[in-house]
This record gives structure tokens, sequence and C-alpha cells, in this order.
């Protein structure tokens, strides 16, 4: 209970600024809302919010009219970003976006479990053929940097990589490819891959 009303405090001084800044342009926009969660540079150091830096600019466009349009309802979505992106202008999402794709990506560091790391790269590079999931390199990029509206994953936090897998599996978060590739995909497998992304 204690950790539900620290977090709804936390999200009414989010939003209180995100209606006080919603006129205002990235990058003041960006540090003085976005970071409360991700970070000045966008690196973020809780795996509850994902590390913005060097993503890639039209995912980022497209996310945040899903958040303001209400069309992404993953419990996260709904929980921190439906309201700070409500206020948002097209403008705003398309300087945010670009602000937060030109900041310098973090790199991972080494894997705290290199076997299960190196069971994660196997399924990046290779996929998993006996269960029809395809090789995440294939979509990703080689490096895991994403391109377009696909998600750069290298250096993201590992717990947010796999409670997203989990969501796509689960089908609360809408993408239908993502639902088709991971839906075999056990816990362990998850947990592996995101193990490897991480440390990128």
């Amino acid at each position: 209970m204690k950790k539900v009303f620290l977090a709804a405090v936390g999200l009414a001084t989010v939003l209180a600024h995100a209606a006080s800044a919603a006129t205002e342009s990235p990058p003041k926009l960006a540090r003085e809302v976005c970071s409360k969660c991700h970070g000045p540079e966008g690196i973020s150091q809780s795996p509850l919010f994902p590390r913005l830096a060097g993503q890639q600019a039209e995912y980022l466009d497209q996310q945040l009219h899903q958040f303001r349009d209400r069309s992404r309802g993953d419990p996260h979505a709904q929980a921190y970003m439906w309201g700070v992106a409500g206020p948002l202008t097209d403008a705003q999402i398309k300087s945010i976006s670009e602000y937060y794709a030109s900041r310098k990506p973090v790199h991972g560091a080494a894997p705290s479990d290199p076997a299960l790391a190196a069971k994660g790269k196997e399924i990046f590079f290779n996929g998993l053929e006996a269960r029809n999931v395809p090789a995440c390199a294939g979509c990703h990029g080689e490096q895991a940097e994403g391109q377009g509206a696909i998600p750069r994953l290298a250096g993201q936090h590992a717990d947010y990589l796999y409670r997203q897998l989990r969501d796509f599996r689960s089908e609360l978060r809408e993408n239908e490819t993502m639902h088709a590739n991971v839906q075999s995909m056990t816990d362990d497998d998850a947990a592996a891959l995101t193990e490897y992304l991480a440390s990128q």
C-alpha cells in the first residue's frame, strides 16, 4: 500500500510539471518533465523506466503518440505515460523524440551471469527454430541498435526488457509481430535474452 501511495504521489508531481511545461519546447521540456523518470540525458537508473538515449526517433514518436492516444494499454503505460503524454502536441512529440535520439546511448556493463548472456546471444542471433522464435537481430540489427520504428535494445535495463517481452507474450502490449515472435518463448529464454541485451 505504501509503494502504491508513493507511486501516486510521484505521478502527481510529474503530471503537475507536464501541465505547466506542455507549451515549452525540448530540451527544456524533456529535462524538466521526462527527466523525472528517464534521467537528464535519457539514461534512467531505475528498470521501471526505459533508457531513451540513442533510441530511434521514429520509434519514440510512435510510442508517444500511442501513449497520448491511449492506444498503448500495458499497465505501466496506463500508470505513467497516458497522463504525461496527454498534453503534448505533435510538434512537441517530434522534438522530444529527436532530442532523445540525439543523446549518446549507454553501453551495457559486463553481464552478471556470462553463461546466461551467452544463451541470450544465441537466441538473439539464431532464434529458437524448434519453437518458431526468429532471430531478433533480423529486425533489431546485429548491434541491437534498431532502425526506424524498430527500437534499440542494446544497453536497456534487463528487467525492463523482460517485462516488455512478458507483456507482448500475454498481449497486454499490442504488436502483432511481437505477439507471434515471442509466443512460445519461455521465461528462461526471456531472462537469457534480456541479460545479453543489457550487456551490449
